[in-house]
């Protein structure tokens, strides 16, 4: 394996985390098991870009489990975490990114990345998709296809399609039930939350949180927010999620008069005038 990351030392503490995650992703698990004895990817070289922390890692071990040459990167590099990271290189597989890349040092990592020439491509936010279209063409003759995790990069890649310029097969993960259902709403809603209490030390209830955005996400941040004894404020341009909204209680109107009522403003669209 090969790597490219701030410290290979942090491994220790970042195994520690992933054997606890593997400990609490039983179905994941389970499909280990079944890839082992497959080898569905045996020969294949895997590339995605993802944010990199030890679920991710493990998703990256359990594509290796199926016979995979796996190689990771960061989507956001204010969400990689570096202890993770090292863990990954340590148990064998190809990581490139650490915590506060900047912009050009983020692009190194993902033209890395597409240097071993990757069979399929797993991506979030479309980068790494879009870098193959607009700087690496020669790549696609060798893709199979790829997936992409969120709805702004399924949004972009739906505009590239329209317009003729997709030139590979992806699967729109985000488009999947349990996906949305699950994930954007309860995962987002919850994990949410967790940092902002975690990093201002604040208690929810009594402020007033403006949700940007009402799609999945936004109605796990509005949901959670509400339950958390917050006054909800959600603003969007779609009228028929405007009107949803309301319907379900919370207050709507226009950004800039939201927040200016606004204790925490959090934006859960990929959507521009919301």
């Amino acid at each position: 394996m090969a790597y490219d990351i701030k410290d290979i030392k942090l491994a220790p503490e970042g195994e520690k985390k992933i054997r606890w995650v593997q400990q609490h992703m039983p179905v994941l698990e389970t499909i280990k098991k079944q890839f082992e004895e497959e080898q569905p990817f045996k020969g294949l070289t895997i590339a995605s870009c993802l944010h990199l922390e030890p679920k991710t890692i493990n998703l990256g071990l359990t594509l290796q489990a199926g016979g995979a040459e796996v190689v990771m990167t960061g989507c956001n590099p204010l969400s990689t975490q570096d202890d993770a990271t090292a863990a990954g290189a340590k148990m064998g597989l190809n990581m490139y990114g650490w915590t506060g890349q900047s912009n050009e040092e983020y692009y190194e990592q993902l033209n890395k990345v597409l240097d071993y020439e990757p069979d399929i491509v797993i991506d979030d936010g479309a980068d790494l998709i879009f870098m193959i279209h607009k700087q690496r063409p020669e790549l696609l003759e060798k893709l199979r296809g790829g997936c992409e995790e969120t709805t702004t990069g399924i949004h972009r890649l739906k505009a590239m399609h329209d317009d003729g310029a997709l030139k590979m097969p992806v699967i729109a993960v985000n488009d999947s039930y349990m996906k949305y259902l699950f994930d954007n709403r309860y995962g987002t809603g919850q994990s949410t939350f967790d940092s902002i209490m975690g990093t201002t030390n604040s208690v929810i209830a009594g402020q007033t949180v403006v949700t940007c955005g009402y799609g999945w996400c936004g109605r796990g941040i509005a949901m959670r927010a509400s339950g958390l004894g917050a006054n909800v404020i959600v603003t969007e341009v779609d009228p028929i999620r405007a009107l949803e909204a309301k319907m379900d209680g919370y207050r709507v109107m226009p950004v800039r008069k939201a927040v200016m009522e606004a204790d925490f403003v959090i934006t859960a669209t990929g959507n521009k005038d919301i």
